[in-house]
């Protein structure tokens, strides 16, 4: 698993750049977004990737990399504004301890099931994304209750580390086309 651990650090690590690079732009005008709100940005992007998978083209110059990078960023701002709220103010900070939280449970899971994601195809990962996304949205409808199920905050962290996943993949078969 040490490659994996490389693999996820470099992931993460342009996945902080372009977050850096936005909130210089853009401030942190995220923080007024609410949860559902964000949920359904990522689904937005999530079902873009899905698109793209399908119809195999895309109209505007941004592919499947560049959406999961902002899934994966979407979903770390949405747990810093769970964990920490709006009024959160070091914002670089706060992602990194995301990230680090959703390291470890990377790890676990990825022990216990020895990773089999890397026999998985992307466009499985991505319709796993979605489903995550859905079960969110439901217990969003909710209110954030749950009689059994994990809540928000994993469906969130297990997004990530799927959009990580995917993210690794593709870098592989770029790699193998040339």
């Amino acid at each position: 698993m040490p490659k994996t651990e490389t693999e996820y650090s470099r992931i993460i690590t342009l996945c902080f750049e372009i977050f850096s690079k936005k909130n210089l732009d853009y401030g942190t005008s995220w923080k007024i977004l609410r949860l559902p709100s964000i949920t359904d940005q990522i689904f937005i992007k999530a079902q873009r990737v899905r698109t793209l998978q399908e119809n195999g083209f895309s109209r505007v110059d941004e592919g499947e990399v560049s959406e999961f990078i902002g899934i994966i960023n979407y979903c770390i701002m949405a747990l810093i504004l769970m964990a920490q709220g709006p009024d959160v103010e070091d914002v670089s900070a706060a992602y990194h301890e995301e990230a680090d939280k959703v390291k470890v449970l990377l790890f676990d899971k990825n022990h216990d099931y020895n990773e089999a994601w890397r026999s998985m195809r992307v466009s499985s990962m991505t319709d796993i994304i979605l489903m995550k996304l859905m079960r969110i949205k439901q217990i969003e409808d909710n209110g954030g209750k749950t009689l059994i199920s994990e809540g928000i905050r994993s469906g969130y962290q297990d997004i990530i580390n799927y959009s990580v996943f995917c993210l690794i993949k593709l870098k592989q078969e770029q790699a193998a086309q040339q």
